[in-house]
């Protein structure tokens, strides 16, 4: 049975529904005849497995986009209760206000004391408004920028888990400077002197994403996205219409498997038969192991030669030709 019995479906997890329903009318045949059914319900429990694994390893990319948008996933601040201890959230950016689509505060992972920063979407209707569904505004990435030299004034790493549709493309954001707010964070992430892991659990969308996504380690979990734009946003620019959103996903290459072969995230996180909403507990435990092995590996190096295999890291991104003009052609 599954771990959060009120979940929902997509499209393509109905055959899972179909034999929870099944489950269900067993159990309600057991209760009224008070003949066991248990065999014939493990079963069934069994052939969910089966199935979720079946739809799992054939994904295609616009079905992953789902998976990563699945209203059962867990967000940030599920992860920071099931991965960190004594998490304190710090609020603000000293200058206009607390943005609730941006958390972070100082946190235990292990007994280590950790920045931990990301963006929660919330977990209903009205969380979803408060959190304006994880689209930060300048104040949410000048309240990173804050904490993070918090955590290099106190030599404490820092981790950000990446969830957002993009930062708020609002009028009121432009005017407060949104573009300035997201390059302001890039060039300073490259240049914190601690330890930086980022972890795309959800939607990596354009500078939403980059605003809290340039570090020593990039990790993408498994059901998840990263890249420039969504697939609705770029059919609608190439076809006028979110009717090619399934071939905007397939042109993107914008799944974890695509992103690591580009060379731009460098560990693949897996996850749970059938997705992290699955069971919350064991995508926690994989992401844990995770951060602490890669956390370990880049303390054991000199502050200068982390930030300057960042730099060269970020670099060597892209591929690129150099053409020489003929000089015969120069006027």
């Amino acid at each position: 049975m599954p771990q959060y019995p009120n979940r929902q479906f997509l499209d393509f997890e109905q055959p899972i529904k179909t034999l929870y329903e099944e489950i269900e009318k067993l159990k309600q045949t057991a209760e009224k005849s008070k003949i066991d059914m248990s065999d014939s319900i493990q079963k069934l429990q069994d052939a969910i497995v089966e199935k979720r694994k079946e739809i799992t390893d054939n994904l295609t990319p616009w079905q992953r986009v789902q998976l990563s948008r699945h209203p059962d996933r867990p967000y940030t601040l599920k992860y920071i209760e099931k991965i960190f201890t004594n998490f304190v959230e710090l609020h603000g950016d000293r200058n206009v206000r607390d943005d609730k689509a941006m958390i972070g505060g100082f946190a235990q992972l292990n007994g280590e004391t950790v920045m931990v920063i990301g963006q929660q979407k919330g977990i209903n209707t009205k969380a979803r408004q408060l959190r304006n569904f994880g689209m930060a505004n300048p104040e949410g990435y000048r309240k990173a920028l804050r904490l993070m030299r918090l955590a290099e004034k106190f030599n404490k790493p820092v981790i950000t888990f990446v969830d957002t549709p993009g930062a708020y493309p609002g009028l009121e954001a432009e005017e407060r400077g949104q573009g300035e707010a997201i390059a302001r964070n890039i060039y300073e992430m490259v240049r914190l002197k601690v330890p930086v892991i980022i972890v795309v659990i959800g939607e990596g969308a354009s500078g939403g994403a980059l605003g809290i996504g340039v570090g020593d380690k990039t990790l993408m979990m498994e059901n998840t996205w990263y890249t420039v734009i969504s697939p609705e946003s770029c059919s609608s620019i190439l076809w006028r219409s979110w009717d090619k959103k399934e071939i905007a996903a397939e042109q993107l290459r914008l799944t974890a498997k695509d992103m690591h072969g580009f060379g731009l995230v460098d560990e693949i996180v897996p996850e749970p038969i059938g997705g992290a909403h699955w069971d919350y507990d064991e995508a926690s435990a994989i992401l844990k192991s995770c951060i602490e092995r890669n956390l370990t590996e880049l303390k054991e190096l000199d502050a200068q030669k982390r930030v300057e295999m960042r730099i060269d890291k970020y670099c060597k991104m892209g591929h690129w030709e150099e053409l020489m003009a003929d000089a015969s052609m120069a006027v």
